[in-house]
């Protein structure tokens, strides 16, 4: 505390007292006030005289030093912190960082299998084959989720048969998969090769498993409908047994889906459509990640990539 002005010292004292900080927390709030009192040496400023849009440069400021979102956040809490005090003890008028928010960070894209790891889960034939019923299963609910961009929901509440109650089946002989998604908003998917060989596998030993009268699709070893429980940890153990270099959920089949088909095909709007998307600003995140292809592939290619 010794490099702090009196008013941010007599604070810091404050919060390792009354607030009974841990020494860990204290060194944050240390190294913040220091900042900000590096900036006010830096502008001519004393704390008290401290105004809005002084503050607001020095938010500004912290963002073009390339600081992140969340480190900016945690800066601005501690000198919100200090003012707020500050201001109980009659020191300071206004708190000029009330209100002060940090850039928003960005949403962290959502994780995709590349082609080959996508193509080997959803292939892969396990070495100790406990009860080939389910391993059957297994493969046909891995092929609907990577091949159709199914939710896991989509997924498990589809049955066996169409009727008036069901959430969603499929037309094996029109290929297609037809699914209530979210917001009761219903679409049809085509199906794929591979997924229908391996439905018509399933299908052909599903009886055997399936309790009477059960209508899923989809059901465990005890016959009824299959767990999304079940589902999570049997694609957690495919992906290891596959050697897949990530931790596989269902989600992450659907981003696969999303991404391959837009690399191929460019086309926004049609996979917008396939996975059910009200918005196209929800669908514009798999651009990113095609550009992250694109950057990749650049990187590895071009002759003047490579410094």
């Amino acid at each position: 505390m010794n490099g702090l002005c009196a008013d941010f010292g007599d604070y810091l004292q404050h919060a390792r007292v009354q607030q009974r900080l841990s020494p860990r927390t204290l060194r944050v709030y240390e190294d913040g006030l220091e900042r900000l009192q590096t900036l006010l040496a830096g502008g001519g400023i004393e704390p008290r005289a401290l105004g809005i849009a002084q503050a607001r440069r020095f938010a500004a400021q912290l963002h073009r030093e390339g600081l992140g979102p969340k480190s900016i956040a945690l800066l601005l809490s501690v000198w919100r912190s200090a003012y707020r005090w500050l201001g109980l003890q009659g020191r300071v008028a206004l708190n000029p960082f009330d209100g002060l928010k940090a850039p928003k960070a960005p949403k962290p894209l959502p994780k995709a299998l590349g082609v080959d790891d996508a193509v080997q889960l959803a292939s892969h034939v396990p070495d100790d084959i406990a009860d080939s019923r389910l391993e059957a299963r297994d493969r046909a609910m891995v092929e609907l989720l990577y091949g159709a961009g199914l939710r896991s929901a989509e997924l498990i509440g589809l049955d066996a048969q169409a009727s008036g109650s069901a959430a969603g089946w499929v037309d094996l002989p029109s290929m297609e998969v037809h699914v209530l998604g979210k917001g009761g908003k219903r679409r049809s998917t085509p199906l794929g090769r591979a997924a229908a060989e391996a439905l018509r596998a399933w299908l052909a030993v599903r009886g055997e498993l399936a309790a009477p009268g059960e209508p899923a699709l989809f059901v465990g070893a005890r016959g009824h409908r299959v767990a999304g429980s079940t589902l999570r940890a049997m694609l957690s153990a495919r992906a290891v047994a596959a050697g897949t270099p990530a931790h596989v959920h269902p989600h992450m089949l659907r981003h696969s889906f999303a991404s391959h088909l837009l690399q191929s095909s460019g086309d926004l709007r049609a996979v917008q459509e396939l996975l059910g998307h009200a918005h196209i600003t929800t669908t514009q995140v798999y651009t990113q990640l095609d550009h992250q292809h694109l950057a990749r592939i650049y990187d590895a290619a071009h002759p003047r990539a490579k410094k």
